[in-house]
């Protein structure tokens, strides 16, 4: 493989694992609003806030992990034929369904780039009583679904890489 695309691929992994490791300790921030949510609604009045903030904080957690998880290959895979394939044709149906994926991500992306853009522009809230601004959370999923992208690319190259004899 090129020199490029092994940098590429050294690059992308990086990002994401380092992304990866911060979006892990988020779940410890999504503890502390649930448990500030318990003590707030039995000893204090009720914060109006907690529940759409534990439903973002949630959404980053599992966005920003997401590249992290398929670089490790930990996402959940039907294994009733994939597991009797050699290693060989596991990485030709990877290199061809991660084509799938690349195709799902650019239109989720594009998607995701739209609905960012009219939130920004517009100034959309949410619905709630406490009716928070939605576009930092756009914005944290278009560059989770990014990352994801980048590693979608990264591992069709780690494929390929391994059909031809290769090791990236």
């Amino acid at each position: 493989m090129p020199d490029m695309i092994r940098r590429y691929v050294r690059a992308v992994d990086a990002v994401n694992a380092a992304i990866g490791r911060f979006a892990m300790l988020l779940i410890f921030a999504l503890m502390g609003i649930l448990l500030w949510s318990s003590i707030s609604k039995a000893f204090f009045v009720p914060a109006n806030w907690t529940l759409e903030m534990a439903q973002f904080t949630m959404v980053a957690y599992y966005i920003l992990g997401g590249p992290w998880s398929l670089q490790a290959g930990e996402h959940v895979r039907m294994d009733l034929l994939y597991g009797a394939l050699s290693d060989r044709a596991k990485a030709w149906m990877d290199s061809f369904t991660v084509l799938f994926l690349i195709a799902y991500l650019a239109l989720l992306f594009y998607g995701g780039l739209s609905s960012t853009a009219y939130a920004l522009k517009y100034g959309e809230r949410s619905y709630s009583s406490w009716a928070p601004y939605m576009a930092p959370i756009k914005i944290v999923a278009c560059i989770g679904i990014f990352l994801m992208l980048l590693q979608a690319f990264a591992l069709l190259f780690k494929d390929v890489a391994k059909l031809r004899g290769e090791e990236l």
